[in-house]
C-alpha cells in the first residue's frame, strides 16, 4: 500500500509538471515571437486559439494531478478513504487527465498537419502580387512542409520564423500530451494494485 501511495505522489508531481509545460507552450503559441500585436489583431491560428494546451493538457490534467497527489499523501478527506472510494477517485482522475491529454494530442497533431497561420504570397494564383493570412501549407498535397525545410522561409512572410515557432511548440504539446497519456495508464494500473493491496491487508 505504501508503495502504491509513493507511486501516486510521484505520478501527481509528474502530471502537474507536464500540465504546466503544456499551458506554457500554448501561451507561447498565442504570442508569435513574443509579439502581442498578432493576438490583438486576431491573427492567431484556430488551433492555438482553441487553447487545448491550457484547458485540456493544462487545467484538466492539473486538476487530476492534484487529486492523485491528495490520494498519495492521504490529505484532507482522503486520509480515511476506503478502497472503493480511492478506486472511484482514481477512475475519475484518470478519466479526466486522459480526456484532457487526448484533446491536446489530437489538436496538436491536426495543427502540425495543417501548418502555421501566417501571411503568405498568393500572387501565383493571379496576375497581381497579393498577400493574405491563412494556412499556406494546408492544401499543399505534393510537398510536406514538415520534411521540406526549404518552404519554411518562403512559405510564411509574417510573422518571421512562424513555421519554426509553430512546429516547436505544437511538437512540444504533442510530446507532452503523449507523456501524460502514458502517466495516466501507469496511474490506472497503480490504483488497481493499491486496491488489491488494501483488500489483502483487510482480509
Amino acid at each position: 500500500m505504501t508503495c502504491s501511495q509513493t507511486c501516486s505522489r510521484i505520478l501527481g508531481l509528474s502530471l502537474s509538471t507536464t500540465a504546466l509545460v503544456a499551458a506554457g507552450a500554448n501561451v507561447a503559441l498565442l504570442f508569435p515571437n513574443w509579439d502581442v500585436s498578432y493576438l490583438l489583431r486576431g491573427l492567431i491560428g484556430r488551433h492555438a486559439m482553441l487553447g487545448s494546451g491550457l484547458w485540456g493538457g493544462g487545467l484538466m490534467v492539473l486538476t487530476a494531478a492534484a487529486l492523485i497527489s491528495f490520494m498519495g499523501w492521504r490529505y484532507g478527506c482522503f486520509s480515511k478513504s476506503g478502497p472503493c472510494q480511492s478506486m472511484l477517485t482514481a477512475l475519475f482522475s484518470s478519466g479526466l487527465a486522459l480526456l484532457g491529454a487526448l484533446i491536446c494530442f489530437i489538436t496538436s497533431g491536426v495543427a502540425l498537419k495543417d501548418g502555421p497561420f501566417c501571411m503568405f504570397d498568393i500572387s501565383s494564383f493571379n496576375q497581381t502580387q497579393t498577400w493574405k493570412y491563412g494556412y499556406p501549407f494546408k492544401d499543399m498535397h505534393d510537398r510536406n512542409y514538415l520534411y521540406d525545410h526549404s518552404l519554411w522561409n518562403s512559405g510564411c512572410l509574417e510573422p518571421s520564423k512562424a513555421v519554426v515557432w509553430h512546429v516547436s511548440f505544437f511538437s512540444t504539446l504533442l510530446c507532452v500530451s503523449l507523456l501524460q497519456i502514458f502517466l495516466v495508464v501507469v496511474h490506472f494500473f497503480n490504483s488497481i494494485l493499491g486496491l488489491f493491496c488494501s483488500l489483502c491487508e483487510k482480509s
